[in-house]
Formats: C-alpha cells, structure tokens, sequence
C-alpha cells in the first residue's frame, strides 16, 4: 500500500527546504525548517528576502518565522539547517549583509544571534566546522545554485589560486583556504579543459567529519542567466584540511551522492567503460561496485536512512505529464518500492533553474520522510510516513 502524502506547510505563500543531504526536523522530530517566499514564478534578484522559520508539527502546522535572507536559490534554498550541536536550539544559514555573503547561527529560543564571515555550503556532523566556496562564482556558472546579488572579484579568471573551498570554524568564524580552484584543475587534467572556467559545487563530509568531496565542473562561462549547453565533470575527496586530494576514475559525469561510510560513497556517475549507474565508489582508491542494476535505472537525490540499511532516492520528471517517483531501495534484498508520484508543472520544468526538486529527506529516526512538491500550483512541504516499510520484520 502506498503511503500517505501529508502536506504539513499550506498557502497562499510557497515553502521549502531546499537540499537532500540534510534533514529539516529538530532532534525530537516536532518542528521542520523551512523557507517561505510569496512567488515562484521567476528567480529572486537578490534583494527580495527568503523567510526562515518553523513549522510545529504537533500544533497547528502555522510557519513561524525566524529571520531574513537575502542569499538564496530555489534549488537549495539558504542552506538553512540544524547546527548539529545543538539540534534542537541552534540553526545556521546564509545571507547578505554589508555587501558580502555570511552565515548567520540562529538560537531559536533566545532569539540571539551569531553572523559568521563566510556562508556554508556544507556543515560537519559535530556542528563545530564548515565549508564554503564562492557563491558568486557558483551563480554565474551553475545559475539557481548559487546565489544572485555580489559579484565575483574573479569573473575573468579561469582558476584562480587565491579562491576555492574554505574551511571555517564555526566557533570563531576562522577560515583557511583549503584547496584552490587552481589547485584542483591541475590535479587530473583533462583535454577539454583548455580555455574553461572552473567551479566547484555540492561538498559533502563524510560521516566522522575527517574528509570531504567534491564535484569539480567546467565549462564556457554561462550567458544571460542560463547554464553554459556542455561541461566536464570530475568527482574528488581530500582531507579536511585539503590535503590527499583524490579524484575518483569517472569518465566524464558525477552528479547526486552521499557518503554511506567513511570509506564509501554512494553516487550517480560513469565509471570508465560503464553505463551511468549508482555505484559505491571506494575512497582512495580507483575501485567501484554497481548497485541497484536494473532496478534504479536513472539519476535521483540518493541518500541513506539513519542506520544504513535503505536508500531514499527520487527521479526527475518522466513520461508526458512529467512524473516525479519518489522510491525506496534496500540494497541488501534488492527491493525497491515506490512511496508516491507527483507531476511537476511543465512551466516549472521548462525553467529548470525554479524546477521544484522533491529532495527527499529522512527524519532522524528514518521512520518518515520529507520532500519538496508543487500542492495546487504552490510549492509546499509534504512528510511521508514509510516505518511500515523500514521497519525490520
């Protein structure tokens, strides 16, 4: 039996969430995080401000607002989440302020809050670190991740030696630069490199927070707001202070991933001499096994359930009214079972930047999750309960 969608956000205005790597509940699963807009149809052009709030789930549902950005995407939102310190009190995300991208940590008790010098693309498991690169520069090349609004101080540079992933202290707001963009295109060139702009984008830590990947992209600079029509990809970890940089044996494609263990990554990618597929990618190393052959046959937001035993995953939009699936797989059986279908607007598509992505999320405890989904013309929150599904029998 198909499990009941519940819409737990409702209009007139739009909310979302934003990116599948994280999780928008508190650590005793009553409240969800949430951003609140009053459009969709267009981008944001910098100085119209997303609304930060919560939603109590043992209330009334009402979105309860928090604070302001002006540093935001429709893909990922402000990056707003639980600091993992304290997941009940504290939550961190980005904005503009004094004419540069920050973050800002944000006690939903005491209301106070704390403005860090640079905005976080990805924050450690423990709360205490964080990764950041040029928002600007991630704007102008992949337009609807980055943020609008600054100017890259770089634009004209190819890759630069004196920019690229950051590591900040979330405690001090301490930051060094730890591997540059120049750095990183002169790890495994490639031949179609020559005369590109590079950028980097989705960082990820792994589960003890002592490594971290990257996806490495270049291509033409975009023109007009819209993504440049080819680029290369290459797929990296390294430490946490940016030393071993490896870059993974892929032949040209790596998009959605998450780590299952410290060792281990599951990924959407080409290894060399192999169709697109989901592999577990073993770090270090040039090694790869293929997963769910045959049975997840197409790009989706993968990630594991708390314990490991089952992967969350979705597609994009098939067939002529443009159906999104939202699936579960258990890599142990090889049983894949699908938790709801929903139709993604074609003009929300055709736009692909305002696209709405369900990114499905898990709850801490893996007995439910969270999406992202267009409710009678408006973007909203959904929870899906799947403990009947997860559950071991």
């Amino acid at each position: 039996m198909t499990p009941e969608v519940v819409t737990v956000t409702r209009g007139p205005k739009h909310h979302w969430f934003g990116y599948y790597d994280k999780t928008p509940w508190d650590a005793s699963g009553g409240f969800l995080l949430a951003g609140e807009v009053d459009f969709c149809d267009r981008e944001p052009t910098g100085d119209e401000a997303l609304t930060v709030g919560l939603i109590d789930l043992e209330e009334d549902r009402t979105f309860r607002p928090l604070g302001r950005s002006h540093a935001w995407c429709w893909q990922t939102g402000c990056m707003l989440q639980w600091v993992e310190a304290a997941p009940s009190r504290l939550v961190i995300y980005n904005d503009r302020r004094r004419g540069r991208f920050v973050s800002v940590i944000h006690d939903v008790l005491s209301g106070e809050e704390r403005e860090l010098p640079r905005p976080v693309l990805a924050v450690s498991h423990d709360g205490k670190r964080a990764l950041s690169v040029n928002m600007s520069r991630l704007n102008d090349m992949r337009p609807g991740y980055g943020y609008p609004g600054l100017a890259d101080p770089n634009v004209h540079e190819a890759a630069p030696d004196d920019d690229g992933v950051w590591l900040m202290d979330l405690g001090t707001g301490g930051s060094r630069l730890v591997v540059t963009y120049a750095q990183i295109a002169a790890r495994a060139p490639e031949p179609d490199m020559r005369g590109k702009k590079h950028w980097m984008n989705h960082l990820e830590f792994n589960p003890s927070d002592t490594r971290f990947s990257i996806i490495h992209r270049w291509s033409e600079a975009a023109k007009d707001g819209k993504r440049a029509a080819h680029w290369g990809n290459q797929f990296f970890s390294a430490n946490v202070d940016g030393s071993e940089l490896h870059p993974f044996d892929l032949d040209g494609l790596v998009s959605h991933y998450d780590w299952r263990d410290d060792g281990t990554i599951l990924a959407w990618v080409k290894p060399r001499g192999r169709d697109r597929c989901y592999a577990l990618l073993r770090d270090r190393t040039r090694d790869f096994e293929v997963v769910a052959e045959g049975v997840l046959d197409c790009d989706g937001h993968c990630s594991w359930s708390p314990d490991r035993r089952w992967v969350l995953t979705d597609t994009y939009p098939q067939g002529d009214d443009l159906i999104r699936t939202l699936v579960l797989y258990h890599p142990e059986t090889g049983r894949r079972v699908d938790i709801g279908e929903f139709r993604e607007p074609r003009d929300l598509w055709e736009a692909r930047t305002r696209r709405c992505d369900l990114h499905p999320r898990w709850r801490r405890d893996g007995k439910a999750v969270c999406i992202d989904c267009v409710i009678n013309g408006r973007r909203q929150m959904a929870v899906v309960d799947v403990e009947h599904i997860v559950e071991p029998e």
